[in-house]
Parts: C-alpha cells; sequence; structure tokens
C-alpha cells in the first residue's frame, strides 16, 4: 500500500470529521469541529495500522491477526469519550446527540481507514442530514407533546376545576395539573395550571376566556416546560 494513500485516507477522515465537527460547533456543544475532526483521524489511524501496520511478522507461519479486533476496539472504546459530553441538568439530559455523532464519526473514520471511500462519504451524508435537516422537524414535534403552563389570579372560587374543564372543552384531557394556593391579594386565589401535548395557541385561547371573568388575571402567559 502506497503511502500517498495511506495518508489521502487521513485527510479524507479529518475532512469528514471537520463536516459533522462544524454542524456540533454551531451549536456551541464543548464537543466541537476539533473533538470530532480528532476522534475521525484517530479511528482512521487505528484501521490502518491495523489492516497494514503488522505487515512485517504476517509472513511468519505461526502468526495469525484478525484486523476488525482493533475496529472492534476503537468503537467501544470512544463510547467512553462520548460519555463525558452527556450531562444531566436538572431532569433533562443533555449531549446524547453530540456522543451519538462522536460515536458515528468513529465509525467513519474506520471505513476510511479501511478503504470504504464511498461508504464513508455516505455516512457522513447521512449524519449531517440527521443532525442538521431532523432537528427543526424534532423541534416541531417537542413544541407539540411539551407541558405547557398558565397562571392566573382569581377571586377565591372564582376558577374551579369544572369551570376550566368547560371552558377547555374537547382539550380537557390535556390539562395535567391544577394547584391553587393562597393569594398575596385579600380574597383571590393563585391558580397554576399545567397542559401536556396542547400548542401554544390553544393554551392562548383558554387563557383569554379565563381573562374574560370578571376579577380574573393573567399572573403570566403561558410558557412551555419542556
Amino acid at each position: 500500500m502506497l503511502h500517498a494513500e495511506l495518508v489521502l485516507r487521513l485527510i479524507a477522515a479529518a475532512a469528514a470529521g471537520s463536516i459533522v465537527g462544524f454542524e456540533r460547533e454551531r451549536l456551541m456543544w464543548a464537543a466541537g469541529l476539533r473533538t470530532h475532526m480528532l476522534v475521525c483521524v484517530g479511528a482512521c489511524l487505528a484501521m490502518i495500522v491495523s489492516a497494514h501496520g503488522f505487515g512485517d511478522v504476517l509472513g511468519q507461519s505461526h502468526v495469525a491477526f484478525d484486523p476488525s479486533r482493533v475496529a472492534a476496539q476503537v468503537v467501544s472504546g470512544v463510547s467512553f469519550l462520548g460519555a463525558g459530553t452527556i450531562l444531566l441538568r436538572g431532569e433533562v439530559v443533555r449531549g446524547l446527540t453530540t456522543a451519538a455523532s462522536i460515536w458515528s464519526v468513529a465509525a467513519i473514520g474506520l471505513a476510511i481507514g479501511g478503504g470504504l471511500y464511498v461508504e464513508g462519504v455516505a455516512t457522513t451524508v447521512i449524519v449531517i442530514a440527521i443532525l442538521a435537516g431532523v432537528k427543526p422537524i424534532e423541534e416541531r414535534y417537542r413544541s407539540r407533546i411539551g407541558t405547557r403552563e398558565l397562571r392566573v389570579i382569581a377571586p377565591a372560587g372564582a376558577v374551579t376545576i369544572d369551570l376550566l374543564r368547560e371552558i377547555a372543552g374537547e382539550r380537557a384531557s390535556r390539562i395535567r395539573q391544577f394547584v391553587t394556593t393562597p393569594s398575596e391579594r385579600d380574597g383571590h386565589e393563585d391558580i397554576r395550571i399545567a397542559f401536556a401535548r396542547l400548542s401554544q395557541a390553544s393554551v392562548d385561547a383558554i387563557a383569554r376566556k379565563l381573562a374574560a371573568i370578571e376579577g380574573v388575571t393573567l399572573a403570566d402567559g403561558a410558557g412551555e416546560d419542556g
């Protein structure tokens, strides 16, 4: 194998890693451009060493060698690096997508290191399509299934769960929480309402109907929480 060909594989791996890494860098993740490039190039070199680095001993009759063993170790070993990008913030887990992208570029590096250029490039395109193209769809879906909250101040007994169900109509099944606490205003209640899988427009419509009740005011608008 010519050295020029092997160097070309390393350069191609760096390019593939940079394309994926740039998408993560754009979102200001800690594992960004350089991390993805290094992982991809390192995996590529590991594959090259695995496939071509032991030619001087393979000619001996008592030597048996399986290049796939190094690839398997890279796939499992890079998982520790990916795990370092996963963060738990409150009840929300962040960084899973970045960890998956690191694992993917390691596989891309292995493919290019093994000379599978077409497969490596195709995977790079697919990964970018997933990271950049699917995200808007994912965000729209989450906005539909997320929890939205509404807070109102009302005279004691003016707003009840039964009244809220009547106002919500067919959307009453989306009510997930109805909590009343004494308000700082005498004779009033602080009411917190949570809706699940309800659009912002629907929550705003319910808020307007509540605000139309005499003495009821909106403490704040509806907001997404998840």
